[in-house]
This record gives structure tokens, sequence and C-alpha cells, in this order.
């Protein structure tokens, strides 16, 4: 399927509750912005309030449905602090119709040999355990949707390794087992997994790792949004337990 051309109707995500991690910047950032553009209220998690308050203005400045802020530092965060997420979003929504696992960490490029175990264990935290014990917890509301859609960022360096990237691969190899488990699980369900490697794409994440990058020519986060928005509304109804890329989706390499 090529989603090139993909024009989402205005109302796609009318009166649906999507929950994005990592909102504060990049490709969340950019998301949250596209989902509410297109009539979702979007619970904005992240670990920089600051960052998450600026989107939040941005949204309610442009008169699309107000979000709600929910601050959580994913590496640091319990299994019962997502279940006090959980039972928050129940009382003051009830149900949720789609989570985009977007929050990831990417501290350097090392040899494994070289690889601090302390900061190991913190990049497989915040990129893999934080969206088993969210969408565990989540389970429920989501299964209170018509349909749901739970989207993972995942990056080709999770389907194929590469030298120096060490927990952060390890970590997306991890997610898309996890994307792949849930399919299994939930196919006769109204809620739909799926996965997307976004590809190069202009962030603050990559300039860190690639400083010396010309920038200016990867694509911005926004053209990722037709893919996005496709994922995660109902149009994508039938798309279920698939690895995706933008390249396959669009026909664009860049």
């Amino acid at each position: 399927m090529k989603l090139s051309e993909y024009k989402p109707e205005e109302s796609l995500l009318k009166d649906r509750a999507i929950l994005v991690t990592g909102a504060g910047e990049g490709i969340g950032r950019q998301a949250a912005l596209s989902f509410a553009q297109h009539g979702a209220t979007v619970i904005l998690l992240g670990k920089t309030i600051p960052k998450l308050e600026s989107i939040y203005d941005e949204i309610v400045d442009a008169g699309y449905p107000e979000p709600a802020i929910y601050p959580m530092h994913l590496t640091g965060a319990a299994p019962k602090d997502y279940q006090e997420l959980a039972d928050t979003l129940k009382t003051s929504i009830g149900h949720l119709d789609g989570i985009l696992h977007n929050a990831a960490s990417l501290p350097y490029l090392s040899r494994i040999t070289d690889y601090d175990p302390e900061e190991w264990a913190q990049v497989i935290q915040t990129n893999l355990n934080a969206p088993f014990l969210l969408t565990q917890a989540c389970l429920p509301l989501l299964q209170a949707a018509a349909d749901a859609s739970v989207v993972f960022t995942s990056d080709s360096i999770g389907r194929k390794a590469r030298a120096f990237y060490g927990a952060y691969a390890v970590s997306k190899f991890g997610l898309e087992g996890l994307m792949q488990v849930l399919a299994e699980e939930l196919e006769n369900t109204a809620i739909r997994e799926n996965s997307i490697d976004p590809g190069p794409t202009r962030t603050q994440m990559r300039k860190k790792i690639f400083p010396g990058e010309d920038m200016q020519q990867l694509k911005t986060p926004a053209a990722l949004m037709p893919s996005y928005l496709w994922l995660i509304g109902p149009d994508s109804k039938g798309t279920h337990g698939q690895a995706l890329s933008y390249s396959e989706l669009t026909g664009d390499s860049t």
C-alpha cells in the first residue's frame, strides 16, 4: 500500500483518545499535534514538563480538542505508576482508542565490550519494558473502545542488527517481538498492533548521534504523519501484526 497520496479526513480521530509517549519533541510532538488536528483528545506523556506544556499550548491555541498532560519518566517508572496512569484515564475518559509508543533512548554508539551496564539497563527499561508495562496496564481501556490501534515506532536497526547500536538495537528487536506477540494474542479482538520504521528523520536524537550530518537533507517528522495517522486511525483496520516502514508505505526512500 502506498500512502504518498493519503489524505485523511479532518475528523479521522474525532471523539478518540490517543496516548503518545515522548510527546515533548520530535516525532512524538508532531504526532500529538497531528492527532489533535484530526480530532483526537491526546494524552501527552513525557518526562519534561515545559516541553509538554509547549505542545499543549500549541494544540489549544490552534483550536483543537484540549489535550491532557501526564508527566512520567519512563526510565524510573514502576508497574504501579502505569496502573495509576490507567486508573486516571479510566476515571477521566473511560476508554483509550490508541497508543503511540514513540519515546526512546539512544545515549551513544558503543561496542558491546565497552557498554556501561547501568546505561544498558536504563535503555532497555525506557525502550522495551516501558511499552510492555504501559500496554499491559491500558489493555482494559483499549478493549473498551470500538476499535483501537497500538503503534510502535521501530527502527531498521531493530530488524537487521548493526554494530555499535548496543542496547538501542536490542531494545528495538524486543519491541518488534512484543508487537508480534500482542498481535497473536489479540488477533480476534478489536485491537490491532503494528510497528513502523520511520527511517532517517530530522530529530534531536539523530542529531546527537550524527552531529556532522546535514539535517536539512532529512525528512521532517511532519512528512511521516500521513503514515502515522493511517496506522493510528480506523483506515488501517485489517492491518495487524505488521512490521512496516515509511519507505514501503509511501515509496519514498529518503
